[in-house]
């Protein structure tokens, strides 16, 4: 019986049948000895590949802290609008409180300055009226006497009549003549101003609605 050719070797070198090497060995023999420049050389890349890992780990980190940053200001958004929010309202709450106390103090010492400017507005349109109806509460005769004065000045040369109405607030008051009617109430003032406001606030927000006040027509 022919025995099979035996591999002299168990590395991973190939022979062929007849022992010749068909595939040498990748195995090398490991060196005991390196030469100066050798070794700088060798430390020199590991510092290299040293430094390279060090920045791929930073910069790993960093992006790692900045996509935490960016996930901590994507859930804080929320809340600082609404701070934002309740600020510019409060804002709006103290500017418009201010805003009664003046007027209230305005109107407590000129009543018939809401008058006055509603007849300057409405010169052209009463001018040629022949009749102008003045409604007001606690008109004495010197406030009668300066309103036609006003009248006057506003360009009106027609009849001025004073009707006394006792349920009017102080400064309100009814203008009628032959085309048109304007009137003032300052709680009434006040609440279209309220009702703007909030419009404009909802407009800020996002929930904008159409602000319709058909009272506003014909009104100084």
């Amino acid at each position: 019986m022919t025995r099979p050719a035996s591999i002299p070797y168990a590395f991973d070198t190939e022979f062929d049948a007849s022992g010749v090497v068909v595939q040498p060995s990748s195995w090398q023999p490991t060196r005991r000895a390196y030469a100066p420049a050798e070794v700088e050389a060798l430390v020199a890349e590991a510092r290299r590949q040293a430094r390279e890992e060090a920045l791929a780990e930073s910069d790993s980190r960093q992006a790692m802290a900045l996509s935490a940053i960016g996930e901590a200001l994507t859930a804080a958004v929320p809340a600082l609008t609404r701070v934002a929010r309740t600020h510019r309202e409060q804002a709006a709450e103290l500017a418009l409180a201010a805003a009664r106390v003046v007027a209230a103090s305005a109107l407590d010492r000129l009543p018939t300055g809401p008058l006055q400017a509603a007849l300057e507005a409405l010169g052209q349109e009463i001018d040629a009226s022949p009749r102008l109806v003045i409604r007001a509460a606690g008109l004495d005769n010197a406030s009668r006497a300066r309103i036609e004065q006003l009248c006057a000045d506003a360009g009106f040369t027609g009849v001025a009549a004073f009707r006394d109405e006792p349920g009017l607030p102080s400064a309100a008051f009814q203008l009628e003549w032959a085309d048109g009617r304007a009137e003032f109430e300052p709680e009434a003032a006040f609440a279209r101003m309220r009702e703007a406001l909030d419009s404009a606030l909802a407009a800020e927000a996002g929930h904008a609605e159409t602000l319709t006040d058909t009272s506003l027509e014909g009104r100084p």
